[in-house]
């Protein structure tokens, strides 16, 4: 009897270890904003959104709207998207970025939800 429960006890213990080792290389610790993608890297999704998040006037497209609304559904991940490195680096305008989501006629959009030094309206 003594022989089984020694197993049992050494496979929990690796299991404990293994989801230990999990966790810790980019589980919970390797969480951002955007969960386990960069925000950086979530911006090469926003290609559409160029123009729009350059020019107030310009067009918002559908495609950009989309992406917008998918990344949105996570404020936090939205507003380090657009003040990431890449989308500062290809010419984004945060001030102007910032109001796509309204600018798509998005409902549930986070309304007052403080980005940065900007206010999504």
């Amino acid at each position: 009897m003594e022989t089984p429960m020694k197993s049992w006890n050494l496979a929990a213990l690796l299991l404990i270890l293994a989801l230990g080792i999990f966790i810790t290389s980019g589980g919970v610790e390797g969480a951002n904003e955007c969960g386990r993608v960069s925000p950086d890297r979530e911006a090469l999704k926003l290609a559409p959104c160029m123009s729009a998040a350059q020019d107030a006037n310009a067009p918002v497209s559908s495609s950009c709207c989309q992406q917008v609304k998918r990344i949105g559904q996570i404020p936090s991940c939205l507003c380090a998207v657009m003040l990431s490195n890449t989308a500062r680096g290809s010419g984004v305008k945060p001030e102007i970025a910032v109001t796509i989501p309204k600018r798509c006629n998005i409902a549930d959009r986070p309304v007052g939800y403080k980005c940065g030094d900007y206010t999504l309206p």
